[in-house]
């Protein structure tokens, strides 16, 4: 049997076995990649690690080693080994491991069952402390990042607690009047919404000195029934999205383990894989953040990472074409989905194509947006082709370097009308989403793709969407797609971004026209 041990985040970082509180390395680092193993509660990968938590002077690898050799004396036993790494990633078994953040976040899901209000208070008092506290830099700007997105799940767990604090059947007046109180302190737009949704207009409005245990129970029940109809928990922010994500791995054929992600509830939507993902990062991106979040409201959501970037395997031989759509399939088959919409983005289209005429009986729909029938390879000029060979020499050469240069080839013609702040950041996400190696792969592959043998064969209702002015994909090549998929709706778009922004009426019109196609064709 294994040893059980208590590991705080609540406050500062704190791991107890059988009573007795076990000294931490005194190194911050050592600290932190502790608390992001437990508290993300999946394998990672080993270079992601370094750059997380170690300057790049430095030499991150042998100082990962030590803080892994520190930490595994704090955690581990003869018969309990938790910290458990290879050559690729580093994963924390928490089996026989109480965590308090997961506890509370587990407790709180709508399947989990009543609460008590001694527990319910016990709670709130754990959540005033600052998640990890004492923490704050001990990385780079993706852990502070993560770091202030984990607080800020935490804070809204602590009004989650409150709100049922105050609706509470069994909670005395005494009680709901000091934690209402406390609520309204910290969170009074939270308050005002759950009066206004829980008191009819002919009563008054909820006020410490008015509280009564008579007109809360008339709440209460009101707040039953309205949570007993919503089943679906619903994603009102990134941050939120992020700790409801699943993240699950699933190999393909030739061994290559993929990282997939499933979002939200209700029929699925499968996302083909495109140009760079990160299935972390994907939340916090103003690019992808938003779009996800609200496909997700209505949706079992589920993407997942190629080959090569993200959370999949790097190290991979295969890097075609066939082997990313080996990668759908793998994910598909993982999650034993039968009938379902594929959305491809970029040479995600190509992708979901290709998969939808393999297996027409899975797929219900297909939403390609800014796609294309051939890679450059086959359809670019003999200059053309000269500058993109030139192109991949300098990736390869300048990707993973700090001058953004090299990656702004690519940004500022995906995304002409971005802002800058939007362009900065997608520079940093891709540059940490695949090495400089792959990101030269990739575009070799792009190049090689080609399914326009394939487009008169596809069965599924298809709708194809395209920006008239797009700087990266030319909107005739979107159109040729849909020209030759049989009863395709095509769609042009008003913008000059191959990938969509919200903040443009485009990313409106694109997302209420997939939303009408997608219900009048009963997907």
């Amino acid at each position: 049997m294994r040893n059980q041990i208590q590991i705080s985040l609540l406050g500062e970082l704190r791991v107890t076995a059988a009573g007795r509180e076990i000294s931490l390395p005194a190194s911050r680092k050592a600290r932190a990649l502790l608390s992001f193993l437990v508290a993300t509660g999946r394998p990672h990968r080993r270079e992601r690690l370094c750059e997380l938590l170690w300057d790049l002077p430095d030499d991150p690898k042998a100082s990962l080693r030590w803080a892994l050799s520190k930490l595994r004396k704090v955690v581990d036993a003869p018969d309990s080994l938790r910290i458990l790494a290879d050559r690729e990633r580093v994963n924390f078994q928490l089996d026989g491991v109480d965590v308090d953040i997961r506890n509370i976040h587990s407790r709180l899901r709508p399947d989990a069952g009543p609460i008590s209000v001694e527990d319910l208070e016990d709670m709130a008092r754990n959540l005033e402390r600052i998640l990890l506290d004492g923490l704050d830099g001990a990385g780079d700007d993706s852990f502070d990042a993560w770091l202030m997105a984990e607080r800020e799940d935490a804070r809204a767990a602590r009004f989650e607690v409150l709100r049922r604090l105050v609706s509470h059947p069994e909670a005395s007046a005494i009680t709901i009047q000091k934690w209402l109180r406390r609520w309204r302190e910290e969170d009074p737009e939270g308050v005002d919404a759950f009066e206004k949704s829980n008191t009819s207009p002919s009563q008054s409005r909820l006020t410490d000195k008015a509280l009564n245990q008579q007109l809360l129970s008339s709440h209460i029940s009101a707040a039953t029934a309205s949570r007993e109809k919503k089943q679906r928990p619903r994603i009102s922010a990134r941050g939120s999205a992020l700790r409801n994500q699943r993240i699950g791995f699933c190999d393909v054929r030739d061994g290559t383990k993929i990282a997939y992600a499933t979002v939200g509830t209700g029929p699925p939507l499968l996302k083909a894989a495109n140009w760079l993902n990160h299935l972390e990062f994907d939340w916090s991106s103003p690019i992808w953040g938003r779009s996800f979040a609200t496909i997700a409201r209505d949706r079992t959501f589920i993407r997942y990472d190629e080959r090569g970037c993200g959370l999949s395997d790097w190290d991979v031989k295969d890097l075609s074409f066939d082997a990313f759509v080996e990668d759908l399939e793998a994910v598909a088959d993982k999650l034993g989905l039968e009938r379902f919409p594929l959305l491809g983005i970029s040479q995600g289209c190509a992708v979901s194509i290709e998969y939808a005429v393999r297996h027409p009986e899975r797929v219900s729909g297909l939403i390609l947006i800014s796609g294309y029938e051939a890679g450059w390879r086959h359809t670019a000029t003999p200059e053309e082709q000269a500058r993109r060979e030139a192109v991949l020499t300098l990736t390869e050469l300048g990707w993973g370097t700090d001058n953004p240069a090299y990656r702004h080839i690519f940004s500022q013609t995906f995304m002409p009308e971005a802002s800058a702040a939007d362009l900065q950041w997608f520079d940093e996400f891709q540059r940490l989403t695949t090495s400089p190696k792959n990101a030269a792969r990739f575009q070799d592959a792009f190049g090689y793709i080609d399914v326009r043998e394939r487009l008169a064969d596809v069965k599924a209702p298809t709708i194809v969407l395209h920006s008239k002015y797009d700087q990266r994909i030319p909107i005739e090549l979107g159109r040729a797609v849909a020209d030759k998929i049989p009863d395709a709706h095509f769609v042009p778009l008003e913008s000059r971004n191959h990938i969509l922004v919200d903040h443009e009426p485009a990313w409106k019109t694109a997302l209420e026209t997939v939303g009408r196609f997608l219900i009048e064709k009963g997907i």
